[in-house]
């Protein structure tokens, strides 16, 4: 059912934004993803943060890898350029297309599958290059899309729908991109619209590699205690769920709390998640600080939520490798073989 598209109907009310579109000019196809699961919020989240940004649905490119989460660019900004690469392999897609076309908007959305196992080599060396784009892991600790087999975040301890108890340890994605040099980095959880569309607002308009790890329960496999995603306390059986591979109607779960407040949010199938907003007085300037903090809270059984880290005079790929301001899509056969004499010029430099 995803090539269904929505009716074309807009309501003449509906409000627009300076660039002369309306909220519904950002959204996408119908979506296929189970009822209740948090990537939907996700990709409202990002429409509503594109609206309120006035920006235009043409100038941003989406790029996905595979799983559930890299369904959901087909469900936001349906009038933007899109591509649905191989398993893990976004990040390497989107550098190659950013280094030809300098002037879009790039937005990678993926999942902890598709970034944390195959494609962690990528995440690693997109990061570390500082390539200028919004990165978004949608991450519910399973591979929802094959039947909910543990993925590199999930717990150790915790255990499967099957029963099935998790040996290996997990990969924290927030540490690692501290660890190699993202510039923008940030979680949230996907009910929490409010504090979500600010982030996101944030990571487009910064210049660098900027990373929002999502927390995005899935209702219909991630029914554990133990999970880093959401499930920090022993979870109420929810037999419905659990036992049957039918999904009920659920609505959305939200959240709403106050800088430096812990609350604990409670998930469809009964289980819980506790969520902290970093306190007023954080400083997400000092690199070290912030990941000595997260630490710190994490052997609490905390999930810290919010802007973790900016670097406020960070630079992107282009001026590290001191590309040309024209994107090299737009260059003509003069400029990109500019004939013998300059290459000599050019080696003659290099002696």
């Amino acid at each position: 059912m995803t090539y269904l598209a929505k009716p074309k109907l807009h309501h003449p009310s509906l409000s627009k934004n300076q660039a002369g579109y309306t909220r519904r000019d950002y959204e996408g196809k119908i979506s296929t993803l189970c009822a209740g699961c948090g990537h939907d919020s996700i990709s409202a989240s990002i429409i509503q943060a594109c609206w309120e940004l006035d920006i235009q649905p043409h100038r941003v490119a989406k790029m996905s890898g595979i799983g559930c989460s890299s369904k959901t660019p087909d469900y936001f900004l349906g009038n933007s350029h899109g591509f649905n690469s191989v398993h893990g392999r976004m990040p390497s897609v989107l550098t190659g297309a950013n280094l030809a076309n300098r002037d879009l908007l790039y937005l990678g959305v993926s999942g902890d599958g598709d970034s944390a196992s195959i494609g962690l080599g990528q995440f690693a060396h997109c990061m570390r290059r500082g390539v200028n784009m919004v990165y978004i892991v949608e991450n519910n600790g399973v591979y929802g899309l094959t039947k909910g087999q543990f993925s590199a975040t999930a717990d150790k301890g915790s255990k499967s729908k099957r029963g099935v108890v998790n040996s290996d340890e997990p990969l924290d994605m927030i540490g690692m991109a501290l660890l190699l040099g993202a510039t923008y980095v940030a979680r949230s959880f996907s009910g929490d619209k409010k504090q979500l569309v600010p982030l996101i607002k944030g990571a487009i308009e910064h210049k660098g590699a900027a990373f929002i790890d999502v927390v995005s329960p899935c209702i219909a496999f991630n029914n554990h205690a133990g999970s880093t995603k959401s499930y920090e306390y022993v979870r109420q059986h929810n037999e419905a769920v659990n036992r049957l591979d039918f999904i009920e109607d659920h609505q959305e779960i939200t959240a709403d709390y106050a800088p430096g407040e812990t609350v604990t949010v409670h998930q469809h199938d009964g289980s819980a998640l506790r969520l902290k907003k970093i306190a007023n007085d954080y400083d997400a300037t000092d690199r070290v600080k912030v990941m000595n903090y997260l630490q710190e809270h994490a052997a609490r059984g905390e999930v810290i939520t919010g802007l973790l880290y900016i670097d406020p005079d960070s630079e992107d790929l282009h001026e590290h490798i001191n590309t040309v301001d024209t994107p090299l899509n737009q260059l003509g056969a003069k400029d990109l073989c500019p004939g013998t004499p300059a290459l000599e010029k050019i080696n003659d430099s290099l002696r």
